[in-house]
């Protein structure tokens, strides 16, 4: 009797552990049921992949989907479909909404909110803070808890943790890989003169230099080696941050975002203003280049997109009073295929920084690879497709993007989550059906 499925993925090159494989794929139960020619098998549902690549849906681990609190500039409604619409199937969303995420009430709203509105699989990070680190060994290990996010700098009230004896004590209470913002808040504080006497965004790099930057970085590792706690520090962007990295990748790992691996100082924020400015800021050609080096020789472990949305009214404020951030969910993808196509990378990389890098970096349960018995979580992209990102495309929210203009070649055409077709042709299907990313060190958690 041939065998029945939910889901074939018929005719594609699908990206296994092994490298690109022509075979089809069959879903059952939400999982890899079946990799093999699957012709005579029977399927609720068949995708035709001829001519297309199937790749490990993305997980992108760190968003700003600004709900609650913040909703009049994204939500996780908005975010999750701009997400599926890019090929990302799971994403890790941070603590800095209105309230701050810091116990398990806060958790437990924004995972309520999630049911029936995310588009994809998601977990919530917990900010580590002086409120409340006797309680994040315990916070750590609820289901949906993405772990820890700990801010060095560029942040306020009780969620900054910038002194080292809080640092300590927060590395202290748990096991989980800590995610970090390094930049020192102290050298930010000192230098902030310089971004309102220029009045202008392209001082941002110069106001938050790379010393920031590093001393935050030194700090943080430190303190991990001492405390025997790994540390992931988030969107490194300086050369000099990467010099120092690539010889503590015992305790600590890496990430970047394809805005700073895609634009650079000055043209970016003369051609884009406030449009260009997040924290850590874009750097000059100096320090893209490193980053890319950081991605041929792996230092690098993970992009990540800081989708950080704000509305064009409160980017159009005048400079340094313009928040940092900008969105990012939904073009990651289609600007890293874009940087394959010119050959600063290769698929199986490309698959690595944003599939199977997260699921090593967190301990994600089932998800990043295409393998018997893993979530059947796709995204099914054309290489050679010519498209034209524009504000119009972008489901966020605040509805506009940086990139807006630009020409890439390849696009996702398909997005599965767990079996379920999210969206297709640029089109989002059906109903949301997102549920909480599991990870090893959750899966007895309550």
């Amino acid at each position: 009797m041939a065998e029945t499925f939910d889901l074939v993925v018929r005719g594609g090159t699908v990206m296994t552990p092994s490298g690109p494989t022509a075979t089809d794929v069959g879903v059952r139960g939400g999982k890899v049921a079946a990799l093999g020619d699957l012709g005579g098998a029977a399927a609720a549902s068949v995708l035709d992949a001829k001519g297309l690549h199937v790749l490990p849906g993305v997980i992108d681990t760190q968003v700003h989907f600004r709900e609650p609190g913040l909703e009049h500039k994204e939500d996780i409604a908005h975010g999750s479909k701009a997400a599926v619409k890019g090929g990302v199937t799971a994403f890790f969303e941070m603590p800095n909404t209105s309230p701050l995420t810091l116990g398990r009430a806060e958790l437990a709203d924004k995972l309520a909110r999630s049911q029936g509105r995310a588009w994809c699989d998601h977990a919530y990070f917990v900010g580590g803070s002086e409120e409340n680190v006797a309680d994040l060994a315990e916070l750590e290990r609820i289901r949906g808890c993405a772990g820890v996010k700990v801010f060095m700098g560029s942040s306020t009230g009780s969620l900054l943790a910038d002194k080292d004896e809080l640092l300590a004590r927060i590395l202290a209470n748990g096991r989980r890989r800590v995610a970090v913002h390094a930049e020192d808040e102290d050298r930010l504080k000192e230098r902030q003169h310089i971004a309102k006497e220029a009045a202008h965004p392209r001082a941002h790099p110069i106001w938050r230099d790379e010393e920031a930057a590093l001393r935050a970085t030194r700090r943080i590792v430190k303190l991990g080696t001492d405390y025997g706690r790994p540390v992931h520090v988030l969107h490194v962007t300086s050369a000099e941050e990467l010099e120092f990295l690539a010889l503590h990748k015992d305790v600590a790992t890496v990430e970047t975002t394809l805005n700073h691996l895609t634009m650079a100082a000055p043209e970016c924020y003369d051609r884009l203003g406030s449009k260009a400015q997040m924290n850590p800021p874009v750097r000059d050609e100096r320090h893209r280049a490193a980053l890319w080096r950081a991605i041929a020789d792996g230092t690098i472990d993970v992009i990540g997109s800081d989708h950080a949305p704000h509305t064009l009214e409160e980017k159009q404020r005048p400079y340094p009073s313009s928040p940092s951030g900008m969105p990012g969910v939904q073009t990651l993808l289609p600007l890293l295929l874009d940087h394959m196509a010119k050959g600063r990378l290769t698929l199986q990389r490309l698959v690595d920084l944003t599939s199977d890098g997260p699921h090593r970096i967190y301990g994600i349960a089932g998800k990043g690879r295409i393998a018997m018995g893993w979530d059947a979580d796709f995204a099914i992209v054309d290489l050679k497709a010519e498209r034209e990102i524009t504000d119009a495309w972008i489901a966020s929210k605040c509805g506009w993007t940086p990139f807006a203009g630009m020409k890439v070649t390849g696009w996702p055409i398909a997005t599965v989550v767990r079996g379920h077709l999210a969206m297709k042709d640029d089109e989002v299907l059906g109903t949301p059906v997102g549920e909480p990313v599991r990870f090893w060190s959750t899966l007895r958690g309550k």
